[in-house]
């Protein structure tokens, strides 16, 4: 298989799906981004309050990490104000929002948008339905609010027990259902568990239909834990929690992280909210095998002014360049 013709579908949310995409388009142009709708805070929590619409946020990022524009334009498009009446507001949420009320429908705005900036494959938002995310504590109070989960965590110092959304089994596009029906292969991750990532896994019939596809589903696990969601857990936590809320298998593979941290860059990330590098124990070893997941670690993260990310060159690399063959499910 001519590897530009890879049909990957990639799952999640955030500043992490956006930094995979932009590595993914150097290596195919079949990409499929479903991209979470949960998001309530900052300027796309601002507009859904204020228009009634779907958040534009992550989905911009993902945009603009898909496009092929010129690079002006893809800086207006992340341009944010900083005074006024706009102030925190960015110019793509704008744009994304008048399309919206030009068009009178969400996905219709995300494709026209698309078309402008010329992106390589499509982003889906993963339903049209207006969902909220709404977590459930371990000690026995909820908390409704994606922007608002970590820091209730932090605060209360307690932890995650599950999230659920405000409506049960929102649908999603069908678009999403078919792209994942003819994948060559599947990405989840990576990205905020509990608020990028399993928001997709809690829409109507996508577990199902991860569960019934013949691409492999990999797993590409986080760096670092994080504030508030997963505080000291290793890289099998990460595949529990989504386990306890799919009560279905559906992973093939975990891809993580494997080359070492600067101590600077430990002691800064620790210092500024205490997160530590994700770990894999032998007791996650013995759980990936013990359900048949293969492990895949490797050199996947560049460090930038203090900022840890997945170096999507090396990542994509790996998932895709590097893979002698895409298979099917048995």
């Amino acid at each position: 298989m001519n590897k530009q013709n890879t049909k990957v579908v990639a799952m999640g949310g955030g500043t992490g799906l956006s930094v995979l995409l932009s590595g993914l388009k150097h290596y195919t142009s079949n990409i499929t981004a479903v991209v979470n709708v949960v998001d309530d805070g900052g300027s796309s929590g601002r507009l859904r309050e204020d228009l009634g619409m779907l958040p534009p946020g992550d989905i911009r990022s993902c945009l603009v990490a898909l496009a092929n524009t010129e690079t002006d334009l893809q800086r207006l498009f992340q341009y944010r104000f900083a005074e006024g009446e706009l102030n925190g507001q960015s110019f793509g949420n704008l744009f994304l929002a008048a399309m919206n009320e030009v068009f009178g429908s969400f996905d219709i705005a995300v494709q026209k948008t698309a078309n402008i900036l010329a992106i390589t494959g499509r982003v889906l938002p993963m339903t049209l339905e207006d969902v909220a995310l709404v977590a459930e504590l371990e000690n026995n109070t909820t908390v409704q609010g994606e922007s608002v989960i970590p820091d209730f965590v932090r605060m209360h110092q307690t932890s995650i027990r599950r999230v659920h959304m405000t409506h049960k089994d929102p649908r999603p596009l069908d678009a999403t259902l078919e792209a994942i029906r003819d994948a060559d292969l599947i990405l989840l991750g990576p990205g905020s568990l509990y608020t990028s990532v399993m928001p997709n896994l809690l829409v109507g019939g996508i577990v199902e239909a991860l569960q019934q596809a013949e691409a492999p589903v990999i797993y590409i696990g986080n760096v670092m834990t994080q504030s508030g969601e997963t505080d000291g857990y290793t890289l099998g936590d990460h595949v529990r929690a989504i386990y306890r809320h799919t009560k279905q298998p559906f992973i093939d593979e975990v891809f993580y992280n494997t080359e070492s941290i600067p101590n600077d860059i430990r002691e800064h990330y620790y210092r500024i909210d205490q997160t530590v590098p994700v770990v894999l124990t032998e007791e996650d070893q013995a759980y990936f095998a013990s359900l048949d997941i293969a492990l895949h670690g490797g050199p996947f993260i560049e460090v930038k002014k203090n900022y840890i990310r997945h170096d999507s060159r090396a990542l994509v690399g790996r998932l895709i360049e590097s893979r002698t063959r895409i298979y099917k499910k048995p």
